[in-house]
């Protein structure tokens, strides 16, 4: 019930925000607040490259026991150089790769949400991955905010 329930919440992000970011002007969506922060569409890059780590966990967790997937956010999304992606490209990629999720967890197994992965980057990090699915969804909710202010009433560590 709890994996359906993330299903329809991602579907509806990203139905509601697929269109909502594409209404976002260009200057605004490649301004940096400060040269070391990220773009707006560099923080939508950044949720890309979650969602490429996070399906990337939900397909490997579900055959492997605790596998051990972490990820550099700051050098993938260096790496893709997303703000220098056209912006109707950013955007296409990042409804895809989440198509791709909501599809994977409509199908995954109910015996698979207890199963675990390691994502801590110093120590281990172990979690189920129906709680790393419940994260993903804060996770996006609390950078699409950053994107679009006041868009989620959620608090998620930076």
């Amino acid at each position: 019930m709890v994996m359906e329930k993330i299903v329809k919440e991602l579907q509806e992000i990203i139905s509601i925000y697929g269109k909502k970011l594409k209404t976002i002007n260009a200057g605004e969506f490649i301004a940096k607040p400060h040269p070391k922060k990220w773009s707006k569409k560099e923080v939508l890059g950044h949720l890309i490259d979650s969602a490429h780590n996070n399906l990337r966990r939900f397909i490997v967790g579900q055959y492997e026991s605790d596998p051990h997937i972490v990820y550099d956010q700051d050098f993938w999304v260096s790496a893709n150089d997303y703000q220098h992606m056209a912006d109707a490209d950013v955007l296409e990629l990042w409804r895809m790769v989440n198509e791709r999720i909501i599809a994977l967890l409509k199908i995954m197994p109910a015996d698979h949400y207890d199963r675990t992965c390691n994502t801590g980057k110093e120590i281990a990090s172990i979690h189920s991955l129906q709680w790393l699915a419940e994260d993903y969804v804060k996770h996006m909710k609390h950078h699409l905010n950053q994107i679009l202010p006041g868009s989620f009433n959620v608090t998620y560590p930076s």
